[in-house]
């Protein structure tokens, strides 16, 4: 049994504008495709071109598409002595970038694709992100170090494009 330390970087910032403005910025700069059709397309696709067409069709402006999207704010406000609260996990990615990284260091498979909180607190809207390259740091692998520092930089030029 091995065990690994990893340290992360939380990366973040505080907006000034509406929850829901820094979130529909950010779910207008990613595609949505339906996960269901997404899948189909990436099981019928005979050709690593065909396949890279498929997820290349699926994601936004940002490079990085929404694989999945969890509203945690409803269930918190459930509570009625927290309040009503804005949270939401947005889990993004894109397969191609993975599967670079994953040719270097196959446990960046467990990190991909990452999550973006954004929760709103009474100081503003906070924005939050775990860096890859943080992830990744610890493989002593330079080449998908760079492509983590690659994915990082697009997620945080996206988050804040988002706050501003």
């Amino acid at each position: 049994m091995a065990i690994r330390r990893i340290n992360v970087e939380r990366w973040s910032l505080i907006s000034a504008r509406p929850f829901a403005e820094v979130v529909a910025t950010i779910e207008k700069a990613i595609g949505r495709p339906d996960m269901q059709q997404f899948g189909k397309q990436i099981a019928a696709a005979k050709t690593w071109a065909e396949l890279e067409r498929v997820v290349q069709s699926a994601t936004g402006e940002s490079d990085l598409m929404l694989f999945a999207r969890y509203d945690l704010g409803q269930i918190l406000s459930k509570q009625r002595s927290a309040g009503a609260h804005s949270m939401v996990r947005l889990v993004v990615g894109n397969p191609l970038i993975m599967k670079k990284m994953t040719e270097h260091v196959p446990d960046a498979g467990s990190y991909a694709p990452v999550t973006i909180l954004v929760d709103e607190r009474a100081d503003g809207v906070h924005i939050s992100y775990d860096r890859m390259s943080s992830y990744l740091a610890s493989y002593d692998n330079a080449a998908a170090l760079a492509v983590a520092k690659d994915l990082d930089a697009k997620v945080e030029e996206l988050l804040r494009k988002a706050a501003a």
